[in-house]
């Protein structure tokens, strides 16, 4: 396989078709819904002359990318797309919503309010000082939280923006890649289980989930008798716990502490990175943690201003050794000594993106 051929800032627009098809059908939906809901020209050149050739002979040439940026520019949605660098959000916002026409992927709600769709969620956090090397768990809770958001469904693929701002700001220097995300917390109405005995829960702390004695990671929610007990003590008397609703269906099946909250658990499938203007992609091609491939648009160049790129996908086992660190250990790691592409990856990540295969069945 050798990936995607770049040509002329398309780097962006590589990275996330790669991520999006290269080893997953989470979002093929977009290559066959209907006409007249979208748009017939942009869907065929991304199904017949992109995605087709890359799950086939692993190679998609330059021009074709070409073929779909000239698309997007025709249809008046913007005059710079097959020359300017874009970011890859916006490329993912514009042929999910204008173009193809999909039902967006998340279904959010705050406090209360009407719902709200998006395709990709960008992490907003105030920078929290314990947090020397989170974990994209981390961030998402602390981001949920502070935003006073939920999940109103379960996301077939959830696309997540880091907490970083233009081409040098990044709030952590490192960010650990959790291959597994566990929304259960984070659903709107779901069943929720106490942190302290197991039992269904009935009430949430926000003040507690800040609280250095508690779990790092994880939601604080608890059971009336749990909570009258950890809210006991003095410094935690001044809380204020908000009530969760739980299912009447779910409260009533069966006895108290006799079975246990089900899991809602998303899988990691691709991350994107970015260093100093150009984006590469790094695509889990199977269960293990060392199954890991590294894929960079223009890794290598023949010619000068009327040669071409040369795309390069790379196994990248190494990764793994880095994901089983102690939290401590991986801090002290210098980036300029980490093995092979791991660096880019735990230290220029911007986009992560989750699929639920089960939710994909149904969407």
């Amino acid at each position: 396989m050798k990936g995607i051929q770049g040509h002329c800032n398309s780097c962006y627009m590589d990275a996330a078709l790669f991520s999006l098809f290269s080893c997953t059908s989470v979002l093929d939906s977009m290559l066959f819904k209907p006409f007249p809901l979208c748009d017939r020209n942009v869907q065929n050149i991304l199904r017949d002359e992109i995605v087709n050739p890359l799950r086939k002979t692993g190679f998609v040439m330059a021009r074709s990318v070409m073929h779909l940026r000239e698309q997007l520019t025709e249809k008046g949605q913007c005059s710079s797309f097959t020359t300017a660098e874009k970011d890859p959000e916006e490329f993912l916002n514009l042929i999910m919503q204008q173009i193809l026409g999909i039902e967006p992927l998340l279904k959010l709600q705050s406090g209360g309010q009407e719902e709200q769709d998006c395709y990709c969620y960008q992490i907003f956090m105030d920078k929290q000082e314990d947090l020397v090397v989170p974990d994209v768990q981390q961030l998402v809770e602390h981001s949920f939280l502070s935003s006073d958001l939920k999940l109103v469904e379960i996301p077939s693929c959830f696309i997540i923006q880091m907490p970083r701002f233009g081409k040098e700001y990044k709030m952590f220097s490192k960010i650990i890649p959790s291959l597994e995300l566990d929304i259960t917390d984070l659903l709107l109405d779901s069943p929720r289980e106490c942190c302290v005995c197991g039992d269904v829960a009935t009430l949430e702390c926000s003040e507690c989930f800040k609280d250095k004695m508690f779990a790092a990671t994880g939601l604080k929610q608890f059971c009336s008798s749990c909570s009258k007990q950890v809210h006991s003590h003095y410094r935690r008397k001044a809380h204020k716990p908000t009530r969760l609703h739980v299912p009447e269906e779910f409260h009533s099946r069966s006895p108290r502490g006799s079975q246990q909250v089900p899991r809602e658990k998303m899988e990691l499938f691709a991350v994107l990175c970015i260093e100093t203007s150009h984006y590469v992609s790094f695509v889990k091609y199977g269960p293990e943690n060392e199954h890991w491939m590294f894929f960079d648009s223009m890794a290598d160049r023949h010619g000068d201003e009327n040669g071409f790129n040369i795309p390069v996908v790379t196994l990248c086992p190494e990764v793994a050794k880095y994901l089983d660190l102690p939290v401590a250990a991986l801090a002290l790691e210098q980036p300029r000594d980490m093995d092979g592409v791991a660096k880019r990856l735990f230290c220029d990540a911007y986009m992560y993106m989750y699929q639920s295969k089960k939710m994909a069945l149904y969407k």
